[in-house]
Order: structure tokens, then C-alpha cells, then sequence
């Protein structure tokens, strides 16, 4: 018998809702998680996060199945979801939690960043900002960020920020649904 070996990538590309939903029906992605990383603080909330007390950055744990998705097309879909050359923010969201971040979880994967993001440099006007960096304390996020977007599509920032969001991703990368 086969043993199924997941893959886990942890990536900040702002407010988690929006990077979450971009995995979410991804063909090969078993999970998508919001969490918090990369900051001193142990344990951290929402609300600390939020304040930017904490040095975390807003982040989703993937898991996937690296035999039907690799890492590079995980980060072809984080550098689409988001505008990696804001420097600690996504449009109105400022603060260093939403910085645009890569934390790998092995010397594989920060070697594919490294490379990922000297090959997307081409495709932007501005400089890459996305740092890559431990994901110290991580953290999931609190239940009721779990599927934000699926389970409140109607809330003003799913509408406006969120979906359109997503709906690149979907069209995009039709071909992984």
C-alpha cells in the first residue's frame, strides 16, 4: 500500500481570508488554513495581531498533495492572489501583519522561493518585497476565520477585496478545479 505524503506551505499574502479562499478547490490542496507565524509572540489572537503588537504576519498553512500540485504552482498562485510589491500591506490593509511572506518548511522550498521570486520579478513594475522568513510560533487562527469567505460572501470586504480575489485565482487556474 501507497503512503500519501503531504507537502505543508506556509505563505502571507495579506488578509487571510483572501489566501485562504485562493486555495480552497484547488485540485491537490487537502487543506487550507488561516494561522499566524514569524513573530516573538507565543499564542497569539486576532486582536493582538491585528494591533501589530505581535510581529506575526496573517498567514495560511497549505496542505498538499505534492504529487498531484507542486510548491512552484503554490507560489505561481500566492504571487497572483496578492501584490507582492506592497511593503507591509494589501491595498487598505496596512500593518506589518499583512506583509507579503514565504516560510518555508525545508531547504527545498526556500530554494524554489528564491527561484519563484527572481522569475515573477519580470512580471511586476515594482520591486518584490516578499520576504522569506521562519515561521516562528505559529499558530492556527481562531475557528470563525476558518472558511471566512465560503461562509460569509455577502460581508462587505468578501465582496469587495475577497471575491474579486478569488475569481482571478478561479479563472487563472481553471485548469487545477
Amino acid at each position: 500500500m501507497l503512503a500519501l505524503i503531504m507537502e505543508r506551505a506556509l505563505l502571507g499574502g495579506g488578509c487571510f481570508w483572501c489566501t485562504e479562499g485562493a486555495y480552497k478547490k484547488i485540485r491537490g490542496v487537502i487543506a487550507a488554513l488561516p494561522a499566524y507565524a514569524g513573530g516573538p509572540v507565543k499564542n497569539p489572537d486576532y486582536k493582538s495581531v491585528c494591533n501589530g503588537s505581535t510581529g506575526h504576519a496573517e498567514i495560511v498553512e497549505v496542505i498538499f498533495d505534492p504529487q498531484i500540485l507542486d510548491y512552484s504552482t503554490i507560489l505561481d498562485i500566492f504571487f497572483t492572489v496578492h501584490d507582492p510589491t506592497q511593503l507591509n500591506r494589501q491595498g487598505n490593509d496596512i500593518g506589518t501583519q499583512y506583509r507579503s511572506c514565504i516560510m518555508p518548511t525545508n531547504e527545498t522550498q526556500k530554494n524554489t522561493a528564491v527561484i519563484k521570486i527572481n522569475e515573477m520579478q519580470s512580471i511586476f513594475d515594482n520591486k518584490i518585497v516578499t520576504t522569506i522568513e521562519e515561521a516562528t510560533n505559529f499558530t492556527i487562527a481562531e475557528k470563525y476565520h476558518h472558511d471566512y469567505y465560503a461562509k460569509n460572501p455577502a460581508q462587505g470586504y468578501c465582496m469587495a477585496v475577497v471575491g474579486p480575489k478569488i475569481a482571478k485565482i478561479r479563472k487563472k487556474f481553471a485548469h487545477l478545479h
